[in-house]
């Protein structure tokens, strides 16, 4: 099985639920990536996945235009709000699922206040992407 996990920066949400789907199954073939990828993964989602035991550090936000000639059994959009576009994926899917999610990046606050979006959006992407392991990948 081979998923595709969609945003623009490829630097928070898309990054956690890659790595939430690859650590509930080793055997999955799964990838994030970004219409406009930024520079780094986030130094914040960084540290709320490894308060899940799972480490981001050495990962690259990386550009959907390396994935465009592959082949794929699903392409998940995770982008959210309103104002913020979900990209389209043009290459060869089976199917196409949208599970939005708001973008912690563009938290406002304290620090504190900004660590607990992150720590909410994290808590709801392993729980979303539970959820389609058990009912999608899992039948």
């Amino acid at each position: 099985m081979k998923i595709l996990i969609l945003c623009t920066g490829n630097s928070c949400r898309s990054q956690m639920a890659e790595a939430f789907l690859k650590s509930f199954d080793s055997s999955l073939e799964v990838y994030s990536a970004g219409t406009k990828p930024t520079e780094a993964v986030h130094p914040l989602a960084i540290k709320v996945m490894k308060e899940k035991s799972i480490d981001l550090s050495k990962n690259i936000p990386k550009s959907v235009d390396n994935y465009l000639n592959e082949n794929f059994d699903f392409v998940i959009t995770v982008c959210g709000g309103a104002k913020e576009s979900c990209p389209a994926f043009l290459g060869n899917v089976k199917e196409r699922i949208h599970i939005g999610f708001d973008d912690p990046a563009e938290a406002t606050g304290t620090e504190e206040q900004i660590l607990g979006e992150f720590r909410r959006v994290r808590d709801e992407i392993q729980y979303e992407f539970t959820q389609f392991y058990k009912i999608i990948i899992n039948k």
